[in-house]
């Protein structure tokens, strides 16, 4: 689950995270109230920034004026704040994280403007290579990490910290050193980085991002923060689980997510249905592997009904991508003629216009099996993942080629 900039600086803050002064805002209105409170305070420099899910937002664009300011903006004034709120709220914000169809601005955040000095990248991660939490650090801050890693990998310093041990001094001055840092500004970013590390391991975060991260005289600051949790972990923590923002997701992903369903939309053209996060790995690498382009993950799991496997049917031919369909199926728990009976129902409800290639195999395979032949739908069967992979491009590209 992600949560927005201003909800994760607020976690961060909680944990003794430095952050710039802000107050989010759901309206024009509140916006300039928020700029008001901060004037009051000293503030004489705002910055006000978009809040969606995505990062680039001060290198991209508004639909509505392509040419115009992005999604991060300084004013001088509130009446300033006041014109870039009108110009951000309900409109619709292209970067390089939406792709072309944007995300429509519903939030905004009013932060003060601060006096920096140099910017940096800190994240905190899991190496699943090493099984053990680590950080990434950079003396390239602002960029994305992606054109540091090709432009200048030696820049990137990796710290993987001891499971056992924890966060120790030594992780934060290797941390420190490799963004230069001396003095008082090292002891800052020690302390800054055992709070990210305790963090991310009491909220069971997957990603904890800061960039920028920012010297501002001795001390150093997070300028910008992203954070998304692990969602199986989230019955754990109610504070967080609350900080969802439903508009923010895919509606197909957010549907699957309702019904207990593991689902990820993907960029291919062959929708897949598996049951088995490792199966729906292998099932998409062995797509690829025949020349096609897989549309999705997506797990029914070890225990879903007819009427969830309707669901998954129908989120998948949601996208107008999907050209083909392969069910991959490996009973046990899950057993074949219950999954047969969600795709007949589902095949049946949607009028099924793409090719749609299944194999099953497990237990009630054979009743599956029936089902489906008896069903009156061209449905292709597969007598195995290799010969299921095979027929499901094939049937694709022709039906693409029609």
């Amino acid at each position: 689950m992600n949560i927005h900039e201003y909800q994760a600086k607020d976690l961060l803050e909680k944990y003794g995270v430095a952050v710039p002064k802000g107050i989010p805002a759901m309206s024009v209105d509140e916006a300039v109230k928020a700029a008001q409170e901060l004037e009051a305070g000293g503030t004489t420099l705002f910055v006000i920034k978009a809040q969606i899910h995505a990062g680039g937002r001060g290198a991209g664009h508004f639909t509505d004026n392509p040419e115009g300011k992005g999604g991060v903006r300084l004013c001088k004034t509130v009446d300033e704040v006041k014109e870039a709120a009108e110009a951000m709220m309900g409109k619709v914000l292209v970067t390089k994280q939406t792709g072309p169809e944007g995300k429509e601005v519903q939030r905004l955040y009013v932060t003060d403007g601060v006096d920096i000095e140099k910017e940096y990248y800190a994240s905190v991660v899991l190496d699943r290579g090493q099984s053990k939490v680590a950080f990434m650090v950079s003396t390239e801050g602002g960029m994305d990490i992606e054109e540091v890693a090709e432009e200048h990998p030696e820049k990137i310093i990796n710290v993987a910290i001891d499971t056992d041990a924890g966060f120790t001094q030594a992780d934060g001055e290797k941390l420190a050193a490799g963004l230069e840092l001396t003095g008082a500004k090292a002891a800052s970013a020690v302390t800054l980085f055992a709070n990210l590390y305790k963090a991310y391991t009491e909220l069971d975060a997957e990603v904890i991002e800061i960039n920028p991260l920012i010297t501002v005289g001795d001390e150093v600051m997070a300028l910008d923060a992203k954070m998304s949790f692990d969602g199986n972990a989230l019955f754990r923590h109610a504070d967080v689980a609350e900080l969802r923002d439903e508009t923010e997701e895919d509606a197909a992903e957010k549907i699957a997510t309702d019904n207990e369903l593991s689902y990820v939309r993907l960029d291919g053209n062959i929708g897949c249905m598996v049951n088995g996060a490792g199966l729906a790995m292998s099932t998409m690498d062995i797509i690829k592997l025949y020349g096609g382009e897989p549309a999705n993950f997506l797990d029914v799991g070890g225990g879903a009904t007819a009427e969830r496997v309707t669901v998954a049917f129908k989120i998948i031919l949601s996208d107008p991508n999907v050209k083909g369909i392969l069910v991959n199926i490996f009973g046990g728990i899950m057993k074949c003629d219950v999954i047969a009976e969600g795709v007949i129902a589902a095949a049946k409800e949607v009028d099924l216009q793409v090719p749609l290639v299944v194999r099953l195999e497990g237990t009630n395979v054979e009743a599956g099996k029936a089902l489906m032949a008896s069903s009156g739908l061209p449905i292709i069967s597969a007598n195995d993942l290799d010969d299921a992979a095979r027929k499901v491009v094939d049937a694709t590209k022709q039906a693409m080629a029609a």
